[in-house]
This record gives structure tokens, sequence and C-alpha cells, in this order.
């Protein structure tokens, strides 16, 4: 009997140092859940993972071409298949918990709006965030129940170090890994959590669901 691999084990495993071996791949497994489908590139291999038929999917992809399935052609084919849309192509990066308790105040908050809290609780589960003068810190479980975060930092307060601080603040709060998406042209960003300790580990699209 063939097994067919989860994402959450083949995360879990990339998590340990033990990501899918280059070669010419891609693995294709089930979606999630409804919510999460997309792809994720590491170094060498691509893992899809979207509801569609393995074979709809292949035919799409030239064999041995390790970029197609993060570029436009098989991107908008998938889009339109499914009736969602790529979001975008992000850095996908992750750290480790830290010890000790965090050196940055913070006050947990319940009721806060923010553009970036709406979207962490759009897109997953558990959420809960944080706030220090100038910034917010969220921490929720999102593809595959992987433990996510997000910052926001206020225009007044850029350029300080507040950023970096907020992501390796996020290593004493959890206490599991942690997955930074990042937007591969916001340096500042991924300058503040190459700072913080988290490492590039692939790229990732997500195709989210189409709302009208």
């Amino acid at each position: 009997m063939t097994v067919v691999p989860v994402l959450a084990d083949l995360l879990a495993e990339a998590a340990q140092g033990r990501p899918p071996l280059p070669d010419h791949g891609p693995t294709i497994v089930p979606q999630p859940s409804s919510r999460d489908a997309g792809i994720i590139a590491f170094t060498g291999h691509n893992v899809i993972f979207a509801d569609v038929p393995a074979d709809w999917l292949r035919s799409r992809l030239t064999p041995g071409d390790l970029a197609a399935p993060l570029n436009p052609p098989f991107l908008r084919a998938l889009e339109r298949r499914m009736d969602r849309r790529v979001d975008n192509i992000d850095v996908l990066a992750l750290a480790h918990p830290l010890d000790g308790p965090p050196s940055l105040p913070l006050n947990e908050i319940t009721d806060h709006r923010t553009p970036r809290l709406d979207r962490a609780r759009r897109f997953r589960d558990d959420v809960r965030a944080w706030t220090c003068p100038g910034g917010v810190l969220i921490l929720g479980h999102g593809v595959a129940g992987r433990l996510e975060i997000a910052v926001e930092i206020d225009p007044a307060a850029r350029g300080r170090g507040l950023g970096r601080a907020l992501a390796r603040t996020a290593r004493h709060l959890s206490r599991e890994p942690l997955w930074a998406q990042i937007a591969p042209g916001n340096a500042a960003s991924i300058r503040a959590f190459l700072a913080a300790g988290f490492t590039p580990i692939g790229a990732e699209a997500l195709l989210t669901a189409n709302h009208g």
C-alpha cells in the first residue's frame, strides 16, 4: 500500500533539519484543511498541497524544472483550476523556542483591531496578540497546524530594532517551532527576522479562497 505523505509530518521533519531531499519531485499531498492550499519550495524539492488530481498537476510541470511550481504559468493554471488566487510568494523562515521569559515587556490583548491582526484571524487558529509601545506581535496556528508569527511596527517606531526584538521575544513565548512568512521585497523585515535567529528554509505560495 502506498502511504501518502501528510504536510504536517513533512513540516515537522523540516523543522528538525530534515527537509525533503533534493530531487526532481514534486511531492503532492492532500490539503491539510479546506482553508490551506499552496506550494512550498524547499532546496531542490517542491511540495504541493492542493486537492487537485496529481495527474493534472504533473501534466503542467516540466520534469526536472524545479522553478516551475512557483512560476506564473503554473500558478495561474492552479488558480483557475481551484478558483483561488495566489496571495503572495513569501520567504519561509523558521526558528526554535528560547528558554526564559521575554525581555521585552508585552501586554496581551483580545479586542485590538489592526489590518494584520484581522488577517491573522482569517488565516490562523488560536490567535494571540501582544502589544508594546510601537508594535504588535501575533502568534497563531496556520498551515497544517504550524505556529506562525506576524509582527506589525508603527511607522514612527521603524528603524529602531523593534521588529527584531519582537521576533526574538516570540521565540521565548513559543514552545514549538515558529514559522515566519516574509515578503521577499520587505528587506527590513527579512533583516529583522534573520537577526532574531530565524533561518530561511524555503519559499511558499498560498492559494486563498476567492470571496467575491
